[in-house]
């Protein structure tokens, strides 16, 4: 058990143990020190029917099924079919309900009027004690929502006063969707979560291009120790004996294969990052993350594109969650939406109050929390490439580099590099471009609206193909004025959401439409990118732009981000906000022929290892 300080935001503080008991109240060191905290009090609904002089029939736990069945007189059945559409029982008097910590109190409140003889008193006692449990803390956060700072101990790195009470939400509510807008930090408040409650093993599932981000998120906030989390990445669809660790991560492209050996695994705890891949059901992949969650004791939601609209949606989602938290789905669809299997739901926003007030969902937005971002936030997000596709391209520059040898004149010397280093450099964009087309895609459906910026024409190629439903538009440096203008007025005008554009092709340009500038390939000169970033934010600009440089672990990214003074997500040193000076030039020159260098050395080794299997 661990303690843990949680402040109100309005005064006081709370001790609670790892399980969201109180501990203690002191008052004293709250902003309002005379003010007590206000009590909170368990509804009569939850309250112990007691004895009775009359009972209508039996309540029985089925533990197959995990459900109470009811048993008894007409007037019984009849009244709880009428009152809770969930509850199954096509049987004359018989009624079947999920045995959920929502419908235990319903439940319960149904037998303050008909009594029933309980024939598993001591399993209706714990599960009674954690519907309770979990009434009281659902009212205590939502009437004083609650902010946490992460134990030293454990976690690395300052929490943002939101993200402080985005902590506190989920270490109150251990089934539950952290919905906050893109940007906000939701990777480092479920790791500063994983941190706190330290319920090993965890499984972390992820789209494929955000494994990689994920492994260096946790190696940067998880302190290490002694008994740092070791993680193990799962690959492939066929399942293999998993080594000791406390921190898997597997894509959602994998579960179909696992699904018969991840639930019986004994993971405690499970985040489903970019929740909303699980929003169709009827797959492998939806059945086997359901059979997951249900084998965990804490299961967490991340997503910054909660779905409203479409009821069938939200419905599949919050049911991996929190397993019937809307009931089923006849009569969800038929209370919600417009009726029986209407995936449309009527209220959104009701929808969303009510999910909030029953713990199941926190969201924020930009707009919400705009005082306490910096103007320009600047993140680096390690993705995924194709190793193969990069070292297929790479051996059409094997020929250069063996004509290096032979090559005496000077100006022929620097041709052929300067070669090989714009065709590794290209070969980096290539390989990575799928993986960038997947993370811009998510922003897109997030409804940001993103600049996404690349250096090689083949790379926004690419793009074009990948990206080609959300209809980017394109300065390239290929267009003329008019196609230029064109491409601009539409991205400013709300036609697309979409802007592709050459790193050195931005100067002029005003997008301040923008809310993402993304960066698929990077240029050697850290001016370049303060250029490219300004398109979006302009002087006088009160919004906070959000800025990621996208790189991978293989070809040139990793050189140009030591030039750029880079570090994964954050800047060492900030970018100058200015143009390219002549030093500028020469400085990122110096780094590039550094960098290239390297690259003829390693291919060198390759030329001399194929000689050597040849041989």
């Amino acid at each position: 058990m661990y303690l843990i300080r949680l402040e109100p935001v309005m005064g006081g503080s709370i001790e609670l143990n790892m399980y969201g008991e109180k501990i203690e109240t002191d008052p004293s060191n709250g902003a309002n020190s005379n003010q007590q905290p206000e009590e909170i009090f368990l509804p009569d609904y939850m309250k112990e029917p007691g004895p009775a002089n009359y009972y209508y029939g039996t309540l029985t736990y089925h533990g197959r099924s995990r459900s109470w069945v009811i048993k008894g007189e007409p007037c019984v059945c009849q009244l709880a079919k009428r009152l809770f559409p969930g509850s199954k029982g096509k049987r004359r008097g018989s009624v079947r309900f999920t045995a959920h910590k929502r419908i235990i109190g319903d439940l319960n409140w149904l037998m303050l009027r008909y009594p029933l003889e309980i024939r598993n008193p001591d399993k209706w006692k714990a599960e009674m004690d954690k519907a309770r449990e979990y009434v009281l803390n659902r009212e205590r956060s939502n009437r004083f929502p609650l902010k946490a700072t992460p134990s030293k101990l454990y976690f690395q790195g300052e929490l943002m006063e939101f993200q402080k009470e985005g902590l506190g939400f989920l270490l109150q509510h251990n089934r539950s969707l952290l919905a906050d807008e893109m940007g906000l930090g939701k990777t480092v408040q479920a790791l500063a979560c994983l941190a706190q409650i330290r319920s090993w093993p965890v499984i972390l599932v992820v789209p494929p291009h955000l494994v990689r981000n994920w492994e260096k998120e946790i190696e940067r906030f998880l302190k290490p120790s002694d008994e740092a989390p070791q993680t193990h990445v799962i690959r492939g669809l066929k399942p293999y004996e998993l080594p000791p660790a406390q921190i898997y991560i597997i894509h959602y492209l994998l579960l179909r294969g696992w699904k018969n050996v991840l639930c019986r695994a004994g993971f405690q705890t499970v985040v489903f990052d970019e929740i909303q891949e699980l929003r169709r059901s009827g797959s492998e992949k939806y059945s086997s993350a359901s059979l997951l969650a249900d084998s965990c004791e804490n299961v967490f939601g991340l997503s910054g594109t909660p779905i409203y609209n479409k009821g069938g949606e939200i419905w599949n989602v919050m049911n991996i969650l929190d397993y019937h938290c809307l009931g089923d789905w006849d009569s969800f669809s038929r209370e919600w939406c417009y009726g029986y299997g209407n995936g449309i739901v009527i209220d959104p926003a009701l929808l969303g109050d009510y999910l909030k007030r029953e713990g199941l969902l926190l969201r924020r937005t930009k707009e919400m929390v705009l005082k306490e971002l910096p103007p320009k936030r600047r993140l680096v997000q390690e993705i995924d490439s194709d190793a193969r596709v990069y070292d297929t391209l790479m051996e059409h520059t094997l020929e250069k580099v063996r004509l290096l040898e032979s090559v005496n004149r000077e100006f022929d010397k620097r041709r052929l590099t300067d070669q090989i280093a714009q065709e590794e450099r290209q070969a980096t964009g290539i390989a990575k471009a799928p993986y960038v087309s997947a993370f811009v895609r998510a922003l897109l459906e997030g409804e940001e609206k993103v600049l996404l910026f690349a250096h090689h024409h083949k790379v926004m190629d690419l793009y074009k193909k990948e990206l080609k439903k959300h209809r980017p538009v394109f300065v390239t440096g290929r267009e003329n004025d008019r196609q230029k203008e064109a491409s601009v007025q539409k991205f400013m005008e709300g036609k697309t959401n979409l802007c592709v554009i050459s790193l050195r092709a931005a100067a002029g340009l005003n997008l301040q439409r923008a809310t993402c500038v993304v960066f698929g390939e990077l240029d050697w000169s850290p001016a370049v990118h303060s250029q490219a970033e300004d398109r979006a934010h302009r002087i006088g600009q009160k919004d906070s732009i959000l800025c990621y440089y996208l790189v991978t672990s293989r070809g040139s990214d990793q050189d140009m981000q030591a030039a750029l003074g880079l570090k994964v997500s954050q800047f060492v040193t900030m970018m100058g906000d200015r143009f390219e000076t002549e030093e500028d030039r020469l400085l990122a020159q110096s780094a590039a022929d550094q960098h290239i260098q390297r690259v003829i050395d390693r291919l060198r080794k390759r030329l001399a290892s194929k000689a050597g299997k040849e041989s």
